[in-house]
């Protein structure tokens, strides 16, 4: 079994639920899929629970779970995977949280949870929030700016926990939180009080910035305030190249995502073009993949796309995306030997256009390659991956599956 290799392509969102006003199909199912279809015929297709039936995975769980890691072990919060994304390096005893550069009134009101979706102005106002001093024995912070009105804080200290909630009210129209300690530990009592002052200090360095004064003069809601939420920290886990003896490597454009895959042991791929969004260069990604194929054991490919359409309520969209994915995974299969090389391919959740948001879904997954049975299933979609030749599963058993495939893992037992 040497020389076998494995691409994982993720597309993320891509499931759906069946729309009436399109002949009751999903997207997937709509969508002109050629180069899937052939691979769902002659390999194993079926569903998978990503995380456990009817639980709407969120996005940090969902690629937890698909990496082939419990989640319900495993995950620690989604402010430790960002703060990896935005190229930080946790230390076991940091706590990072998400962020929000938002706008909020003199009664600490949320006027605007994205302060009007503030661009490259928010660097100069990360600059005068890392000039903030906690005056708090022990503890340090550091924050950063990655997109937009998104940044991520992290605390540093020996005696912090992530047992706090959550500052951001997560809606307008009503006040910040207070941090709480969500245990009775002293550790939990300390980072609130830190996370507290932090949002304070914020609000009052902000508030009358040269740059939120010159937004203000032109009808821009200013960026006064941060507000954190989802607070992480650093998993404990065996990394992906030490537990399979694999070399892997990932091609992401999303913070979230890009951060999951260094956790876990990931070498990250950067790819012009790759945008994370709609407008995402999937040839480009395509070429990277190959190429990354040649000095890797095992790579994986992420791409957003489907979800922006998902959050959209646009099916036309989101057949449209899906259809150029196949055009990508055509690509990819002209380059590569498929005599020798493995493919996933499946969704990490659920999000119909008809929601507009994660679901509980089970979503379909194949897995083709060189000694794989062949399903038969001629149209890769949800309504025929019931009826595929592999069982339901859920998460992380794909992984595990083309890992067992690839000669990968270790016999249970004698």
């Amino acid at each position: 079994m040497s020389g076998l290799k494995g691409l994982f392509i993720i597309c993320d969102g891509m499931g759906d639920r069946p729309v009436e006003a399109y002949q009751g199909r999903t997207p997937l199912e709509a969508a002109n899929t050629p180069t899937m279809d052939w691979l769902a015929e002659k390999g194993l297709v079926g569903f998978m629970d990503v995380v456990a039936p009817g639980i709407p995975p969120g996005s940090d769980v969902a690629h937890l779970s698909l990496f082939g890691y419990d989640p319900c072990t495993y995950y620690t919060g989604r402010g430790g995977f960002e703060a990896a994304g935005a190229g930080f390096d946790l230390k076991p005893t940091d706590v990072a949280f998400r962020c929000n550069f938002s706008t909020v009134d003199p009664h600490m009101v949320v006027l605007d949870r994205r302060a009007g979706r503030i661009g490259a102005e928010a660097e100069g106002l990360a600059e005068a929030i890392n000039s903030i001093k906690l005056n708090i024995s022990g503890v340090t912070f550091d924050f950063i700016h990655t997109v937009e009105h998104r940044g991520v804080l992290i605390l540093h200290g020996k005696k912090l926990t992530r047992a706090v909630s959550d500052v951001d009210p997560h809606k307008t129209g009503a006040r910040i939180l207070e941090a709480n300690p969500l245990d009775k530990t002293p550790a939990a009592r300390l980072t609130a009080k830190v996370l507290n002052a932090f949002t304070a200090k914020t609000y009052r360095v902000l508030k009358d910035h040269p740059i939120n004064k010159e937004r203000e003069k032109q009808g821009t809601p200013p960026a006064n305030i941060i507000l954190a939420r989802g607070p992480g920290t650093l998993p404990q886990l065996v990394p992906l190249p030490q537990k399979f003896k694999v070399a892997v490597s990932a091609i992401a454009a999303v913070a979230l995502v890009r951060g999951i895959c260094k956790i876990v042991g990931m070498n990250l791929i950067d790819v012009p073009g790759a945008t994370g969004g709609i407008n995402t260069d999937l040839n480009a990604k395509a070429k990277a993949a190959v190429k990354a194929l040649e000095t890797n054991d095992l790579v994986i490919l992420h791409v957003k796309a489907p979800d922006v359409a998902s959050h959209d309520g646009d099916f036309e969209l989101k057949t449209s995306v899906i259809e150029r994915i196949d055009v990508m995974i055509e690509t990819i299969c002209d380059r590569v030997d498929v005599r020798s090389t493995y493919i996933a391919l499946t969704a990490d959740h659920t999000t119909p256009v008809s929601v507009k948001d994660h679901m509980g879904d089970a979503v379909p997954f194949l897995l083709s390659g060189p000694e794989t049975l062949p399903s038969g299933v001629t149209k890769f979609c949800e309504k025929n991956a019931r009826h595929g030749n592999a069982v339901a599963i859920r998460g992380p058993d794909l992984l595990h599956l083309m890992m067992n495939y690839m000669g990968k893992v270790s016999k249970f037992g004698f």
